[in-house]
């Protein structure tokens, strides 16, 4: 017999350990070479764990568990032979499906005859009124976390059979039908990710390691949207990626960190770190959480290459493909709660950064346009920052350029500097 011993790969420099979050195959199971048979978390991202040899696995560590860099966590019979193939004839699988239904049918007769009898009997006709599901149905749809609400019972006097829970799931439930509390006082232990605890202590850290404070501005996003609205047909179609708010905003982060480049440095022992380049963080949500994929010399980038590498970082920690190193190494960050709604907040500082940016949602309100009022498309914008390195002056300033910037979006074509003062070389 030749084994094939896995061992937890590296999934980055100063990751020591990793967390078993999902086994995608059995005990037992024969899986293909090169076959992804769990999702392990690190502390920054979650990764996927190929099979190294075809065969039959043998698992060693369970979900949950906590195992180092470099241990063994599987063994692969690379001498078994792969099962053959089965295929059943659809005709047969028809015949199977309407056994069950005729099945399924035959028992929800004889328990609504059962309870008719107890009926007849002097026992009360509550426990099968409308509402009320057969044993065959409770099963499926705990199984399923249905509940009876989001089910309508054909059954006498409204029972809930196990075919009316069938046809509901395939048909889907509507959001006010799963809204609904589950009406128990049941308690469901959810263990946290890695990653989830990684963050939390991140962020306690934060709280009582740096001098966080936040300045707010707002901003006129009525020439970002005019731009769009002109010219977002022209650039899908020229690019092939979309034209969206973060572009700018990155844009106009970048031309700002360049006039104030301490709130784009980080404080390391005794010395402030000063960077020539900006690596911009973009906060995105996951199904694993909040993730904050890097796009690196954003400073040297275009608007459509930073909307493309943008796109690209997203769909990577969307599909849980991000690697920890498309994760480290920023500058500064800039998240959007305003895609959730969100009017103001006070972001918290992503370390080892020294500041971060928080867009906020475009709500239009009443302002003052030369004496005039006029409805605009107004959004809060918010600064926090690490009050050790980074003066109130400096931070207010800063904001105030990416707010000018994107009020006059022609600037960030000309490094910052109004396009008319370029043309007379003032």
């Amino acid at each position: 017999m030749s084994v094939v011993e896995m061992k937890v790969p590296s999934p980055g420099e100063s990751i020591s350990e990793v967390e078993i979050a999902e086994w995608l195959v059995a005990d037992g199971d024969y899986v293909e070479k090169d076959q992804t048979i769990a999702e392990v978390d690190s502390d920054k991202a979650t990764l996927e764990l190929p099979a190294e040899a075809a065969g039959t696995i043998t698992l060693k560590a369970e979900e949950g568990d906590t195992v180092e860099v470099g241990q063994v966590v599987c063994h692969i019979d690379t001498s078994a032979e792969a099962p053959e193939k089965k295929e059943e004839p659809k005709a047969d699988k028809k015949e199977d499906d309407a056994k069950e239904v005729k099945e399924d049918k035959k028992e929800d007769k004889k328990e609504e005859k059962e309870q008719k009898d107890e009926g007849s009997k002097g026992q009360s006709k509550e426990t099968y009124a409308t509402g009320t599901a057969s044993p065959a149905a409770s099963k499926i749809m705990k199984e399923n976390n249905v509940s009876a609400k989001q089910v309508s019972g054909t059954g006498k006097d409204g029972r809930i059979t196990k075919q009316d829970v069938v046809d509901a799931m395939a048909a889907g439930f509507d959001a006010e039908s799963t809204s609904g509390w589950g009406g128990t006082r049941d308690k469901n232990p959810k263990k946290m990710s890695m990653l989830r605890r990684k963050v939390a202590e991140r962020l306690v850290a934060v709280k009582s390691e740096t001098a966080m404070l936040t300045t707010f501005n707002e901003v006129d996003m009525k020439p970002i949207m005019d731009l769009r609205t002109k010219y977002k047909k022209m650039f899908k179609e020229h690019h092939d990626v979309n034209l969206g708010f973060m572009s700018f905003f990155t844009k106009a982060v970048t031309e700002a960190l360049n006039l104030f480049p301490s709130v784009n440095a980080q404080i390391e022992g005794k010395e402030m770190i000063m960077h020539d380049y900006a690596d911009i963080g973009i906060a995105v949500s996951s199904p694993k959480g909040l993730m904050v994929p890097v796009v690196r010399n954003a400073e040297q980038m275009t608007l459509a290459e930073i909307e493309a590498e943008i796109k690209r970082l997203a769909i990577k920690a969307r599909d849980g493909k991000i690697t920890p190193d498309e994760m480290t190494g920023g500058t500064f960050t800039i998240t959007n709660g305003g895609v959730f709604g969100s009017m103001m907040s006070t972001p918290i500082i992503n370390p080892p950064q020294s500041a971060i940016l928080g867009m906020h949602n475009i709500v239009e309100r009443p302002v003052a346009i030369d004496g005039k009022v006029e409805i605009r498309p107004m959004m809060y914008l918010a600064l926090s920052y690490d009050h050790r390195i980074i003066d109130g002056k400096e931070s207010v300033s800063f904001l105030v350029k990416v707010k000018e910037m994107l009020e006059n979006p022609e600037r960030m074509i000309f490094g910052g500097k109004d396009p008319y003062e370029v043309l007379l070389g003032l």
